[in-house]
């Protein structure tokens, strides 16, 4: 395996890095609350970093979401990428990624995603969704919700054709409890669309019919909860990958203003830096960020390479639950009393670390998921 950056992925990277250092300041995210900077979207998309996820795949997106996480910029990268972008190009129809795509790679449309599905959206046998969401990153921003149901078919819902109830997160993430009521979804990759329709009804508004192949017989119906079922996984495994990046770039960011702060700040005449109790939690801060970076590095990778990476998906996410706990609360511990406070860009960096844990599950539930994964793989 090679984690190098390509051409491409380096220089998307660097693009993005110099977008975030402009214009992601301590000053902005206090004036932002709790929404998408639009202004910095805007600027991201206009320099092609959303649409050259088709170019530098799902490792060039770690990068990106790495330069985010140093300055916690608030906007919808990793949900529109992953749910959208990555989604739709991969398990849509022919008709629905030439539909689609255009609007997601210029960030006029924004999707998230209802993830991880707990059962508890239902489909009527005419594309109608009902249920409820307990919360979804990006909601109030989104223009749609990508939606998993009971059988985990894979649904985009307008989100202006649902209740999205805000929710305020501990990262400021413009969050909402989606509550679905005989909602119109369409189908993701469902193959009576090919006419330009969804059994469902298009996200875009345009009319639907509903297929009659897709209830042809019980061997079909069992075809495609099977399909339904690999393209949900695919997605959760994306998604994974994609914010345990972003959880180390977090991270990176943490320290690297403790490691600043620590260097400067002074105790009994000398630095703070030159104490080996601080040396020591940095070192261990370090590795700790390190470990979640390579474990990520290699997941992305093998999901490009086509290889089996759900293990490895779940592995990252628990080095970037459990260790990325373990390095926020280290960046505001090394801060003394101002880490603390609630106005330090340090704070920042803590909020997101502790949400970040807790997305897409736990340490605890990755680890016995992992568990049952490989136990299932052994026998």
């Amino acid at each position: 395996m090679d984690f190098t950056p390509t051409e491409g992925q380096a220089a998307a990277r660097d693009l993005a890095a110099r977008i975030f250092g402009d214009l992601s300041t301590h000053e902005r995210l206090a004036a932002a609350g709790t929404g998408t900077d639009a202004e910095l979207w805007k600027a991201l998309c206009a320099a092609g970093l959303t649409g050259a996820l088709e170019e530098i795949g799902l490792l060039g997106l770690v990068l990106l979401l790495e330069e985010q996480g140093r300055t916690t910029a608030q906007v919808p990268l990793a949900v529109s990428c992953v749910y959208g972008l990555l989604a739709v190009d991969r398990h849509g129809t022919k008709e629905q990624r030439a539909r689609l795509l255009p609007a997601l790679r210029d960030g006029t449309a924004v999707v998230t995603g209802a993830f991880p599905g707990h059962g508890s959206i239902r489909a009527d046998g005419a594309g109608r969704l009902s249920g409820t969401a307990g919360w979804v990153p990006w909601l109030r921003d989104a223009t749609h919700v990508l939606v998993p149901d009971a059988e985990r078919n894979l649904w985009l819902v307008r989100a202006a054709q649902a209740q999205a109830v805000p929710v305020e997160t501990t990262a400021p993430w413009a969050a909402g409890r989606l509550v679905l009521d005989g909602t119109r979804g369409e189908r993701l990759g469902d193959r009576g669309a090919t006419d330009g329709r969804s059994a469902a009804g298009s996200v875009d508004g345009t009319a639907a019919t509903e297929s009659t192949s897709e209830r042809a017989t019980t061997a079909s119906a069992a075809a495609d909860r099977a399909v339904a079922g690999g393209a949900y996984e695919d997605v959760l495994v994306a998604a994974r990958i994609a914010f345990a990046g972003l959880q180390a770039g977090v991270c990176a960011g943490a320290l690297a203003r403790a490691v600043a702060h620590t260097s400067v700040r002074e105790q009994f005449g000398r630095p703070l830096s030159t104490r080996q109790a601080v040396q020591l939690r940095a070192a261990d801060a370090h590795m700790d960020t390190e470990a979640i970076r390579v474990t990520v590095y290699e997941a992305a990778w093998r999901f490009d390479e086509g290889l089996p990476c759900a293990t490895h998906a779940l592995t990252a996410g628990w080095w970037a639950s459990e260790a990325g706990r373990r390095v926020v609360h280290t960046g505001q511990h090394l801060h003394g009393g101002i880490g603390a406070d609630l106005e330090h860009p340090v704070h920042r960096h803590f909020l997101w670390g502790r949400q970040l844990d807790a997305y897409l599950g736990s340490g605890a539930q990755l680890l016995d998921e992992l568990g049952s994964l490989l136990a299932e793989e052994a026998a």
